[in-house]
């Protein structure tokens, strides 16, 4: 028996040639009304704890709260003030470095790894646990095993490359290396995105493989116009979520660098966070969110657009 999809049970009800609306059964009722009993808790969820703080947000952006105060209105002043502020601007800079970085790095080392654990050997659901455990390792103990890490005296990795005979880096202690530590250590993430992408590998109908090979195409070949096309929404996905959730990148470099040093690691999010709960001033930490969710929905709205040209979606051949 086919049931009707939840699409088709919230379309406006069907019209007579007359334009009355067509009585609906008891039956049709029923699932109506236990539709909207369904998502009516997430409705007033969503009013309460989402839309109510968003909305409220907005107006502190546009006073001057100390918290411990009342607010005053200063309408734009607090986001004509981010035009003088030299320090918001190296946070928004920062903010793009580390999100350019960390997405490309980890969209094309999660792809790699997907790749290579996508064969038919013995033991790979072995192996691709073990590559997709650090994705559910909590962020706070990931924090200080990779502030360890990249300690540049006792750190394991400066201590790996000494063994090479090369001299490393200062990583979070160095202005110029902390930003690039931070990148480094957001491929600790990366399982999360294999797992994304071994799917999507899975789906790729085999044939085209096979049609691809009938032709003469080598594995490269196969890779450039099998793979990779039949991959692109999966790699789209992955790279707009992952520019939104690293462009909102706090916990770790608060704990890790809190910025440091010289300001060469502060973000907009731990900007924000400085400004509401170590300076008290709500309004322009408030109006820093707002500009973050701007910069966040301009970014995925031109990744929307460009994927017009690269992103291939099987189902619209032949409209």
């Amino acid at each position: 028996m086919a049931f009707p999809s939840v699409a088709a049970r919230v379309r406006p009800r069907p019209r007579s040639e007359a334009g009355a609306r067509v009585k609906l059964g008891r039956q049709a009722r029923r699932e109506e009304l236990a539709f909207y009993a369904f998502i009516s808790l997430w409705i007033v969820g969503f009013l309460l704890f989402d839309a109510g703080p968003i909305v409220a947000s907005f107006l502190v952006s546009l006073t001057n709260w100390s918290l411990l105060g009342d607010p005053t209105w200063v309408g734009g002043g607090n986001y004509q003030r981010m035009l003088d502020d030299a320090v918001f601007f190296k946070a928004l800079r920062n903010t793009f470095y580390y999100g350019v970085g960390s997405v490309g790095l980890g969209v094309v080392t999660s792809f790699l790894l997907a790749l290579l654990l996508n064969q038919s050997v013995r033991g790979i659901a072995l192996f691709r646990t073990i590559f997709y455990l650090p994705a559910v390792v909590s962020g706070i103990a990931v924090a200080i095993l990779w502030t360890n890490i990249l300690h540049p005296d006792y750190g394991l990795l400066n201590a790996g490359l000494a063994r090479l005979g090369i001299d490393g880096p200062g990583w979070l202690k160095s202005p110029d290396w902390s930003m690039p530590g931070l990148i480094l250590m957001s491929l600790w993430g990366v399982g999360g995105a294999m797992v994304i992408y071994l799917a999507g590998l899975q789906s790729v109908p085999q044939h085209l493989y096979e049609a691809a090979a009938l032709d003469g195409a080598g594995a490269w070949r196969k890779f450039r116009d099998v793979t990779i096309p039949m991959m692109s929404p999966v790699i789209f996905y992955n790279v707009v979520v992952g520019f939104i959730t690293s462009l909102q990148g706090f916990v770790l470099i608060l704990i890790m660098t809190d910025g440091g040093p010289a300001n060469s690691t502060l973000v907009l999010g731990l900007y924000l966070y400085r400004n509401a709960f170590t300076f008290f001033d709500l309004g322009y930490a408030s109006a820093i969110a707002w500009v973050l969710l701007v910069v966040i929905m301009a970014i995925t709205a031109l990744q929307f657009v460009a994927a017009r040209y690269w992103v291939y979606y099987e189902a619209d051949q032949g409209r």
